[in-house]
């Protein structure tokens, strides 16, 4: 399994957000976690890519026992082995398409030319070939996920985590990026977790889990 949560509980205060979470995927697969709001889909994402410790449980990413690690031996394993696609592509205005998905491999000590080559290939991947010099601003909102998705690629992470990735896009613009998440398994063997709405979306993955007041149901 590349990913492997045993018992995750988490509260904020009193309010129990994780109940005693089991979650387990296999590589290569697409999973869809779905829910009513406030059933605890985000914290769970934000637990298993190491942005939030859980109360309790133990979780294990590729091949990793994550909560074991310190602080900077756990950022430079989020930096390579966890890519992460929000709702807001929070890209960097001042940046173009190329520059924004160079920066995780920036980040991680790839050089300057090596991080703009896979900075490029990524973006042909994602269907960008013809944007590489073009800031957000002159992109459509479609455009502007398919550089965020490129960006989160730029490590080749283990496990790529999708927190409603497509909330924000027009409907056949979300098609679009649905289908490009597959594209991207069928292309480099990618591991996805998807926190969604869209019932379109979760029909599409190997299988889809449902939260419910804070465990699997």
């Amino acid at each position: 399994m590349i990913i492997d949560a045993k018992n995750i509980q988490k509260s904020f205060g009193t309010l129990k957000v994780l109940k005693g979470v089991d979650f387990s995927v296999e590589p290569g697969e697409v999973v869809a976690i779905m829910g009513a709001s406030g059933a605890g889909k985000s914290t769970l994402l934000q637990i298993l890519g190491t942005l939030l410790t859980p109360d309790g449980g133990s979780l294990s990413i590729d091949g990793t026992d994550v909560l074991s690690l310190g602080a900077h031996p756990l950022a430079d394993f989020r930096n390579r082995r966890i890519g992460f696609v929000f709702q807001a592509h929070h890209l960097l205005p001042e940046f173009t398409a190329v520059e924004n998905v160079m920066i995780p491999s920036l980040i991680g000590g790839t050089g300057n030319k090596q991080a703009r080559e896979r900075a490029q290939e990524l973006l042909a991947l994602v269907g960008l070939e013809a944007r590489f010099s073009h800031k957000s601003s002159q992109l459509s909102g479609g455009e502007q996920q398919r550089v965020a998705i490129a960006r989160a690629l730029a490590n080749s992470p283990a496990i790529l985590f999708a927190d409603e990735p497509t909330g924000n896009l027009d409907s056949r613009t979300k098609e679009e990026i649905h289908q490009l998440f597959f594209h991207l398994r069928k292309q480099l063997g990618q591991t996805i977790v998807i926190v969604t709405h869209d019932a379109g979306l979760a029909q599409l993955c190997d299988r889809s889990c449902y939260m419910v007041d804070g465990s699997f149901s």
